[in-house]
């Protein structure tokens, strides 16, 4: 079986759900690096108690000032540990383990060397997910989250600050498999945190430059202007 290498930045990741996500991730990869970004809390300890885990990490917080940069240093290490399949993802994302099966053909097959997936936002609980606007899923379309490494391509990221992408532009650049494997992202299931990370977003995007006002604004609709479906997990095959 090809090796498969997950890549994650953390911080201050310790009372969230970054112990579901290794453990989850630990079932089906052969090793994570992590980059923590100046945690201030136990999130370095509690990577460093999961078996097959390497942690670096920086003395200050860059993720809100260079993403670009830490997210070069994160793929320079994971290229250390020689991976062969790269899977970058964050803390509070996972792939759903009912489809997880696909995941040994993907690595196998030799026809794409990036696969996509789609990202399903969960909205105020872990039960639903969010379909409204340029939340919708369907409408959002798939995402390049695991790459086959190939060392003639460029490690480069755009010269952005934040919202500059996991992987290096070479990568996102490849066709990509459309799996039918989802991803669950729980950044938006606690309602007490929406309103926090509202206020990060338009205090880094404050001209719109990266995203439009009106969806910016959605993150603060009340609940019966939001439209939901329930999660389903699929059925294994």
């Amino acid at each position: 079986m090809p090796k498969l290498t997950a890549m994650i930045i953390v911080r201050n990741e310790a009372d969230r759900y970054l112990g579901r996500c290794l453990e989850s991730l630990l079932t089906f990869v052969d090793n994570i690096i992590i980059m923590d970004d100046a945690s201030e809390d136990d999130t370095p300890e509690l990577c460093l108690s999961y078996p097959r885990v390497m942690l670096y990490r920086q003395p200050r917080s860059m993720f809100l000032t260079d993403e670009a940069k830490l997210r070069r240093e994160l793929w320079q290490y994971t290229l250390e540990n020689k991976p062969e399949w790269i899977l970058a993802i964050d803390a509070d994302e996972f792939l759903e383990e009912s489809s997880l099966n696909e995941i040994p053909y993907l690595l196998r097959q030799r026809n794409f060397k990036a696969i996509g997936f789609r990202l399903f936002d969960c909205w105020g609980s872990e039960d639903s997910f969010r379909v409204d606007g340029l939340w919708n899923p369907w409408l959002r379309g798939f995402s390049t989250y695991l790459v086959k490494y190939q060392p003639e391509l460029e490690s480069a990221w755009p010269s952005l600050k934040f919202h500059c992408g996991r992987l290096p532009l070479a990568y996102r650049q490849l066709i990509h498999y459309e799996s039918a494997i989802r991803i669950k992202h729980l950044g938006w299931a606690n309602p007490a945190n929406i309103t926090a990370k509202y206020e990060r977003a338009i205090s880094q995007d404050p001209a719109n430059k990266y995203m439009g006002h009106e969806h910016y604004e959605s993150i603060l609709w009340p609940a019966e202007k939001i439209k939901t479906y329930k999660w389903r997990e699929h059925l294994s095959i």
